[in-house]
């Protein structure tokens, strides 16, 4: 249990990828605060962590809240006494053309996928800078890498996230903080299917579907995506710092 005793702050905690992440985080020992926007699925999750012998408390609010944003590192040192590990998972996709996006589409996307990681990572650094050190872990794409076509917004803003990974873990490398990203193609997860559903389509065939373009024969499932969050996040990648890790299963984006 290498993660024995560090504290973790998750947030999207609740979500598919959000949930493999903090399972696999108690699993190594770690006490972890879990922010999402639904109360119900943070404090559900919170008590299935319990129940399994661990540690996790329920911080959930609404990340385009500057206030709560700014608040939650203060609100997880006070509940569990520190912040070691900070998971920027939380995300939302909109997708079409420029000529398709709304304002609204434009500004929720910014502030969930790129304000909310600015706010809890500028709120961070101190507290992991006081402790000796720390990992944060942004959950970028690989479309913000190489853009896919009609979801200008959503590339935009993971190009962001991707940008600003690559200058945090240069300029907090000399105070043993450790920044890096993640960078999926398709994961199963509820907000995949969701997205086919709204289209019309069976989230069932799509994903059959989606399956055939994958060179490894299959899209991601949230474990294959939390597996290299908390590698990120543990000693074991302790000489990354910047790194945007792609996790496609061989699966180019065009």
């Amino acid at each position: 249990m290498e993660l024995e005793g560090k504290i973790a702050l998750v947030t999207g905690a609740g979500g598919g990828i959000g949930q493999a992440v903090t399972e696999k985080l108690a699993a190594g020992g770690a006490l972890i605060a879990l922010a999402d926007m639904s109360h119900d699925l943070a404090a559900e999750l919170a008590q299935r962590i319990e129940g399994a012998g661990g540690c996790a408390v329920a911080l959930a609010g609404n990340l385009t809240d500057a206030a709560y944003c700014d608040g939650l590192v203060g609100e997880t040192v006070s509940a569990l006494g520190g912040l070691d590990i900070l998971v920027n998972n939380a995300g939302l996709m909109r997708r079409g053309a420029v000529t398709e996006a709304s304002d609204e589409d434009f500004a929720l996307s910014m502030a969930v996928n790129v304000e909310a990681p600015f706010r809890l990572a500028r709120a961070a650094i101190p507290v992991m800078a006081e402790r000796g050190g720390g990992a944060i872990v942004n959950t970028a794409s690989c479309w913000g890498v190489y853009p896919g076509p009609n979801h200008l917004v959503y590339c935009t803003s993971k190009a962001a996230i991707a940008a600003m990974t690559r200058c945090l873990g240069r300029d907090h490398a000399h105070q043993n903080i450790r920044v890096n990203a993640v960078c999926p193609n398709e994961v199963n997860t509820p907000m995949l299917r969701t997205g086919f559903a709204i289209r019309g389509l069976d989230p069932d065939s799509a994903v059959a579907e989606l399956n055939a373009t994958v060179p490894l024969g299959r899209i991601a499932e949230p474990q294959d995506i939390a597996d290299v969050v908390v590698f990120l996040a543990s000693d074991q990648a302790r000489y990354m710092c910047g790194a945007l890790v792609e996790v496609n299963g061989g699966k180019p984006v065009f």
